[in-house]
């Protein structure tokens, strides 16, 4: 029969017994290799709990290490974007610069050839309507500016000025309907009149009869009549050569040599080597009559 209250060792007893059990087993594992079979075989059972009791923390580490270089990575792409974005448009920048450059250099160099006065204009607006080919420039009357000028780019006669404000001037292209400027055959010399056709890169030459010694590839330039525009400049180059029969006139049309829908500078041209003052009549006569004051 069994006891229904059965006693053990006590606490103590079993203390120390498990005190004794650990030195030897310390003691058997410093002196001997026996132990190592029963170490590697409770290894199977004791390293995956191991590795279950870390798995939160290095799940945790991962983790976070993911997010920061996730987190870096975007900031430094955002950086890199704004970056090229900066650079791109610098370049960007530079290109117009480097074309600005460009052309004026070529109406710099175009200006000594000319041997004349020039004053180079900025466009400020175009009018291109069909029947007005009329465009703005910044330069006006205070550089001494005035009606019936010729304008020109760097590679020939863009138009004249009909208007001059103080600040601003009005030219009329050659492509005008309404402009006519009379021109030479560079070739023969022979004199004609070259008509605005109202599209920007044509013009007519209405007043040449059928049997005109002129052909596809002819230079115009200015021949001087009418006292508007200097004899020598590139105005256009013939295009087109087509007899009329049944017309007392050929049908003859030529390109203008100006850039006319490109330009963004001009340059307004003086006939006569007279410096025009920049600075009023009044203030030109008042730094004359001043005096030092000790005389």
């Amino acid at each position: 029969m069994k006891l229904l209250f059965a006693t053990g060792p006590s606490i103590n007893t079993r203390l120390l017994v498990a005190v004794i059990a650990s030195i030897a087993l310390l003691a058997t594992e410093q002196t001997s290799i026996r132990l190592d079979p029963l170490r590697a075989t409770l290894s199977f059972f004791i390293d995956p709990i191991k590795y279950l009791v870390n798995l939160p923390s290095t799940l945790i580490e991962q983790t976070s290490d993911s997010i920061s270089s996730y987190t870096a990575l975007k900031k430094e792409n955002e950086r890199l974007r704004e970056e090229q974005l900066i650079q791109q448009t610098r370049l960007l920048k530079f290109a117009a610069l480097e074309k600005e450059n460009i052309r004026l250099r070529a109406l710099l160099e175009n200006s000594f050839k000319l041997g004349e006065q020039v004053l180079v204009a900025e466009l400020l607006s175009i009018n291109m309507d069909p029947y007005e080919h009329i465009v703005q420039v910044n330069k006006g009357t205070r550089f001494g500016v005035h009606p019936q000028q010729p304008v020109l780019d760097a590679n020939g006669v863009v138009g004249q000025v009909i208007r001059s404000l103080p600040l601003s001037s009005e030219i009329m292209l050659i492509t005008d309907p309404n402009h006519a400027i009379p021109v030479q055959v560079n070739r023969n010399g022979l004199l004609t009149i070259a008509v605005g056709s109202g599209q920007m890169n044509r013009l007519n030459l209405p007043y040449l009869p059928n049997n005109a010694d002129i052909q596809p590839g002819d230079l115009l330039i200015t021949s001087g009549l009418g006292g508007t525009f200097p004899q020598g400049y590139p105005v256009a180059v013939v295009d087109e050569f087509t007899p009329e029969p049944n017309k007392p006139f050929a049908s003859i049309t030529a390109t203008p040599k100006a850039m006319l829908n490109r330009n963004r500078e001009l340059m307004i041209v003086w006939s006569n080597t007279t410096p025009i003052p920049l600075t009023s009549p009044q203030k030109a006569n008042d730094k004359k009559t001043e005096t030092p004051a000790d005389e």
